[in-house]
């Protein structure tokens, strides 16, 4: 018996794929150049891991976790109060990942126009320790990083560095709760792709 191969159907099948396959692409390009957008970011289904926390831990009456990406791309993660602790410390993290292009100034001649550029990636970070008190609670405040905080270099000490208008990308970020005594975190927030 022979096989009969429709042609018409071809091309159609093989435009179907190709554009498939091209959208998918532009939608990774797309997020790569856009990274993490301003908004709320809340714990997802896995968020919270009481395999990595001491026995009766939890978010108290009122309490939530939540990370806000503002306008300017700094972040500002909630203060919340966790139950059950014990006398167990913990320690918080914000780390954010950061793109830009940065353009270096120097304050003599022409001071308007940058001597050099450069897109590079860097990160902000925020740490704390906090002290359980009485009655087994854990008081986690604000943790909150910007990028305009960080120090940025140029080649040249006496140049300025300022990050280039419309070039600054929030890469991820990752927000983590990690109990004194726990190798993994018991509270993680994260956007973005992580390494």
């Amino acid at each position: 018996m022979k096989r009969v191969i429709h042609t018409a159907a071809l091309p159609k099948r093989l435009l179907l794929a190709t554009t498939l396959l091209l959208t998918a692409v532009l939608a990774s390009v797309v997020f790569a150049a856009t990274g993490v957008q301003p908004g709320t970011y809340t714990p997802g289904d896995d968020s919270f891991d009481p395999a990595n926390a001491p026995g009766s831990s939890h978010l108290t009456s009122g309490s939530t976790v939540d990370c806000v990406v503002n306008s300017g791309l700094s972040i500002d993660c909630s203060s919340y109060a966790l139950g059950g602790v014990g006398h167990t410390n913990a320690n918080v993290s914000l780390v954010a990942s950061y793109s830009a292009t940065i353009d270096c100034f120097n304050k003599g001649k022409n001071p308007q126009n940058p001597i050099e550029s450069q897109t590079t990636t860097f990160s902000a970070s925020s740490n704390a320790t906090v002290t359980s008190t009485r009655n087994g609670q854990l008081n986690v405040p604000t943790e909150s990083v910007s990028p305009f905080t960080v120090a940025l270099g140029c080649p040249n000490p006496n140049w300025t560095p300022v990050i280039r208008e419309g070039t600054l990308v929030l890469k991820s970020f990752t927000y983590t709760l990690t109990f004194a005594g726990f190798a993994s975190p018991y509270i993680t927030i994260t956007a973005g792709p992580q390494a």
